[in-house]
């Protein structure tokens, strides 16, 4: 249809999903203005395949490009050889990237090296240090170089994009796209219209009566030393007695290793398997607190009304820390025991936490992503 935009979503990983989901779903529902088409490399395959049947989102193009024991060069190699014909077939007038993963740097180079215009979904997230977080720094960095338009979620990444000289016009503040899948999925979880499937997570902290704390480590680069002190902290919390600790386990080795060590058979602390996203956000919602190394927990615990404990050196979302919805800990074992003492034990800290507004979104950033892109694309088209 003449005056139509094709869009071509690029993802690969449960993360992406989750914050793109919201936008494909808007698109879709105004097909006289948007034609979408999705390609997914499955970087992250049976992650990826929860959040797509949650949303009801079927890819044009799955790529499945995931290996075994695939290192960083061999799947970056991989997933951008295998976008080039699905740019060439679908010929998009936009390719939509988010965030900072591996296929959203592969997205943006092959639509550069294709022409295409790239739509940088969360642009301008920074820690402005390579290391932290590896490689993901690294990888939004160079989608904000070749992103013609980017959509930042807050005020304070549009800052960011501005200090490094990117036009100011390009750029559209639009809150997080996450936040509306986290809404999307709530409410129909509180309305009955979705379950969480997994009936046996009621048990926890409902019959004991003892808090839940919800807990989530995977960051590369806590790996070793930080992994410890994060476990030794944890087992010094469920000493307490009043709580109960659930850690779905993310399967990476190098988490799974000391996780088991040092965390396994301990009394109120419950290992799980990772949960798909449906039940992961009826979790959170039970929680009394969040610990966390996750950026995209960061934005979502606001929303549900829940503390944040952030267990990183370094956090490319500071507007959370600013805003009074987490607190940062680090990976140091006292600290992080200090933070969850302090939240457990003054009860107006905790109620002032879970009150503060969400500085990451109100649920329409799929409607303001649109809108924006429909700007862009009739700028270029006159």
């Amino acid at each position: 249809m003449p005056g139509m935009l094709k869009t071509l979503f690029v993802f690969g990983t449960r993360p992406e999903a989750i914050k793109l989901c919201p936008v494909i779903l808007h698109m879709k529902s105004r097909p006289e203005e948007f034609d979408v088409r999705v390609a997914v490399t499955a970087q992250h395959r049976q992650m990826l395949d929860q959040v797509l049947e949650a949303f009801r989102v079927t890819p044009d193009y799955d790529l499945n490009t995931m290996t075994p024991g695939q290192t960083l060069a061999s799947s970056t190699a991989r997933i951008l050889a295998a976008l080039e014909p699905v740019y060439l077939d679908s010929r998009p007038g936009i390719v939509y990237v988010q965030g900072d993963t591996t296929t959203t740097l592969c997205g943006a180079l092959g639509a550069f090296y294709a022409r295409i215009p790239v739509g940088h979904i969360e642009a301008g997230l920074r820690t402005w240090d390579l290391a932290q977080p590896f490689p993901e720094e690294m990888n939004r960095l160079v989608t904000g170089r070749l992103a013609a338009i980017h959509f930042a979620a807050t005020e304070g990444a549009r800052r960011n994009l501005l200090r490094e000289n990117v036009a100011s016009e390009t750029i559209h503040v639009t809150g997080n796209s996450g936040i509306d899948a986290l809404l999307y999925v709530r409410d129909r979880l509180v309305s009955g219209e979705l379950t969480s499937g997994e009936p046996d997570l009621a048990r926890f902290g409902a019959k004991t009566g003892k808090r839940l704390i919800v807990v989530t480590a995977h960051r590369r680069e806590s790996f070793g030393g930080g992994f410890e002190n994060i476990c030794r902290a944890l087992q010094a919390i469920a000493r307490r007695g009043d709580v109960e600790i659930v850690y779905p386990v993310h399967r990476n080795p190098n988490v799974m290793g000391p996780v088991n060590k040092y965390l396994g058979g301990i009394p109120d602390i419950h290992l799980i398997e990772p949960l798909d996203y449906v039940p992961f956000v009826d979790l959170m919602r039970r929680a009394h607190l969040l610990l966390t190394d996750s950026g995209g927990i960061q934005e979502e615990g606001p929303s549900l009304g829940k503390p944040v404990i952030v267990m990183r050196e370094k956090t490319e979302r500071p507007e959370a820390i600013e805003a009074g919805t987490a607190v940062m800990a680090g990976t140091d074992e006292h600290r992080i025991i200090a933070e969850v003492t302090r939240l457990l034990e003054d009860p107006e800290a905790s109620h002032a936490m879970s009150r503060v507004h969400n500085p990451y979104g109100d649920g329409h950033a799929g409607e303001r992503i649109a809108a924006a892109s429909l700007s862009f694309f009739r700028r270029v088209q006159a």
